[in-house]
């Protein structure tokens, strides 16, 4: 079949169409033909082995596919690795089916990064009502749900980051009350403005470096900061724990992987977001599809800021 193997680490160029075996479906498995693939910005780091887990080579990047089973079911599911290919394979638990109303991309999006902006906002900062909330890179695919999100919950006010005027347009189509420029430079007095001039109670951070900085420095008594990326691959200056304790802050980690031993951490956001999405309450956004052989370009994009939503990879192109 056709598949994305990587042979060694790299950047986008290192992204290549090869014939590999079919993968075979061991007990507990199941064996999906691929429709579509998500993409993710994980999977850039994936590539270049700086992600969390190291990585083994050779690597079918991707971890999230939408298709069909043998006996006709149609599933999103998570798959680790092997998503970049015609066919994958994913253990039974994480293979969910996917209803009526909700499409192949919005499934894509909901499945990883739904649930992430589901996490984020219950599990690690337990957003209560009428809480200001910041999310980091708005128009991206966890950020775009998390907005929306955060706003049916009963968030008081919602801001969102975003690189360039069309996406900080779009995080406000999306219900944003407030869409500013996620430039390290300035950034806390453009939070506290988009704020009333008040400090946020929810930080959901992405980026690393200088933003999580700047971040953490408007952050409310009582506020919560949840760590969930370094977009920059830059890494924030320390925190010493008295800054901690004055304002009774907190700061929290989120890695989507820590759930995957139990799967009902999984399925159950996911059952509650694929019913959002097909009453219409919840709009996941398909940023763009790219044929297999436009892989190195999807990633490009995706590194440059380029896009926004879910990005898709159609196998049979």
């Amino acid at each position: 079949m056709r598949a994305i193997q990587i042979t060694e680490f790299g950047g986008p160029e290192v992204l290549k169409i090869s014939d590999v075996p079919e993968p075979v479906a061991g007990d507990g498995q199941v064996l999906i033909t691929v429709d579509r693939a998500g993409i993710n910005y994980a999977d850039t780091h994936q590539v270049e082995n700086s992600y969390l887990s190291k990585t083994e080579l050779p690597l079918i990047p991707g971890g999230e596919v939408v298709g069909r089973t043998a006996d006709g079911r149609r599933v999103v599911a998570l798959v680790g690795s092997g998503g970049y290919a015609e066919q994958a394979v994913a253990h039974a638990p994480y293979a969910w089916d996917v209803p009526e109303g909700v499409t192949d991309g919005q499934a894509l999006a909901l499945v990883l990064q739904g649930t992430t902006a589901w996490h984020l906002l219950k599990t690690s900062t337990h957003l209560q009502p009428g809480e200001s909330v910041l999310v980091h890179a708005g128009a991206g695919g966890v950020g775009s749900l998390a907005v929306q999100l955060a706003k049916l919950w009963g968030a008081g006010r919602v801001i969102a980051t975003a690189s360039t005027e069309d996406k900080r347009k779009q995080v406000l189509e999306l219900g944003a009350d407030a869409a500013i420029d996620g430039t390290p430079e300035g950034l806390k007095d453009r939070i506290l403005e988009a704020n009333g001039g008040k400090p946020v109670d929810i930080v959901l951070e992405m980026v690393g470096g200088p933003t999580f900085d700047e971040s953490f420095a408007a952050l409310a008594r009582f506020g919560r900061l949840v760590t969930f990326g370094a977009a920059s691959r830059q890494s924030a200056a320390p925190i010493d724990p008295s800054r901690l304790m004055k304002g009774s802050k907190t700061i929290a980690g989120f890695w989507l992987a820590d759930c995957f031993a139990n799967p009902q951490l999984l399925g159950g956001p996911l059952t509650e977001l694929f019913e959002l999405t097909a009453a219409g309450k919840l709009t996941p956004v398909v940023g763009g599809e790219y044929a297999l052989s436009e892989v190195a370009g999807a990633h490009e994009d995706l590194r440059a800021r380029r896009t926004v939503g879910k990005l898709v990879l159609d196998p049979t192109r």
